[in-house]
């Protein structure tokens, strides 16, 4: 392009509307249950506090955490049963959210409720469900069963938390990205195929990974139920042994600018090999995946948000991904039939040009 020529191009402006403060309708992953006891604990989540802790029923029960009468903070007082007892004037909240215990009191008042978070425990994870319209949880958005995660066949669940300062869109951009995946990750996709059905978005690649495969083939199938729990089925290879891994990235929003991300790792146990030897290729794998991660965590922590995005030919359906998550931020009735027939995209990457990562300081 001529000097002339690049006067008369206009530069592309980012936009990035003002986010509204509403929160995805779906199962969000608050981490193993087993953490989850009788103490109190308490999230920033959703905008708001929440209290988080395991009755005598045996169940997790999550309320809101600011108790209505003067606004103390439930997750400083005590469990007795399955309520909770606030620790400033000591009336207690049932797990249903409704007051049933003041002690200083001749009645409780009609309208003595808090709200009580429905949950679920999945896959060895504790799970809270969210809707801004307040409808109960559908039965068919509940994450499905996993056997790995009961078998001894496989390790248990490698967990970190970290804080991401951004909006959640951009963690789930990542599923549709497949381009990314050459610079950030130094791996070369040969295939890559996104099979978009009602709640469900999977995405499968096939390629080589110099981390995770030791330069040879890499699958994945990594697969969102609804807009916050992800979970991928991988096989890779590490020190010349093939390995199975299963890949949890689960985020829950703190606000509209900052969420939590659970990374989570299990690693199928080679049965050729000793305990030791297990546990040795288990730690290996578990912090090469967790590093491999921690590259797209160092994008997204540097870089802005983009409502608009300037996309080639060779992209993958981003747009597609951000309509389907659209709709966990609309109204039930309002979503539609668009999503209820299964949509196969296959991004073609044959004739991508092959881009190594850059060495550091180059």
């Amino acid at each position: 392009m001529s000097p002339s020529q690049l006067l008369n191009v206009r530069p592309y402006i980012i936009q990035a509307a003002t986010i509204e403060p509403r929160y995805a309708r779906g199962w969000h992953c608050l981490g193993l249950a087993a953490d989850f006891t009788e103490k109190p604990v308490a999230f920033s989540y959703f905008g708001t506090k929440l209290v988080v802790y395991r009755g005598a029923d045996g169940q997790v029960h999550i309320l809101d955490a600011y108790c209505p009468h003067m606004g103390a903070d439930l997750s400083l007082g005590c469990v007795e049963g399955n309520s909770i007892r606030c620790p400033f004037h000591a009336w207690r909240w049932g797990a249903d959210g409704v007051c049933d215990d003041i002690p200083y009191a001749r009645r409780i008042p009609a309208r003595a409720a808090i709200k009580s978070w429905p949950t679920l425990e999945q896959n060895k994870l504790l799970f809270v469900w969210n809707d801004p319209e307040g409808n109960a949880p559908p039965p068919e958005t509940a994450p499905p069963r996993i056997d790995d995660c009961f078998s001894d066949a496989w390790s248990e669940w490698d967990m970190h938390t970290m804080h991401i300062p951004t909006n959640c869109r951009e963690l789930v951009d990542n599923h549709a990205d497949w381009a990314h995946f050459g610079p950030v990750h130094h791996a070369t996709p040969s295939s890559y195929t996104s099979i978009v059905h009602n709640h469900v978005f999977t995405s499968r690649m096939i390629g080589s990974s110099t981390s995770l495969a030791e330069g040879e083939e890499l699958f994945s199938e990594a697969i969102y139920y609804g807009p916050a729990y992800m979970v991928s089925y991988m096989t890779g290879r590490m020190a010349g042994i093939d390995v199975a891994s299963r890949l949890l990235v689960a985020h829950v929003p703190i606000d509209a600018n900052a969420f939590d991300l659970r990374f989570g790792v299990m690693i199928r146990k080679n049965p050729q090999l000793s305990e030791q030897q297990n546990a040795e290729l288990i730690r290996g794998y578990s912090e090469a995946s967790r590093i491999a991660f921690l590259e797209d965590v160092a994008i997204w922590r540097s870089k802005t948000r983009i409502d608009n995005p300037l996309l080639c030919d060779g992209d993958g359906p981003i747009h597609l991904l951000r309509q389907w998550y659209n709709q966990f931020y609309t109204d039930a009735a309002q979503v539609g039939a668009r999503w209820r027939e299964p949509k196969t995209i296959v991004v073609d990457v044959q004739g991508l040009r092959a881009v190594n990562k850059p060495q550091s300081g180059r």
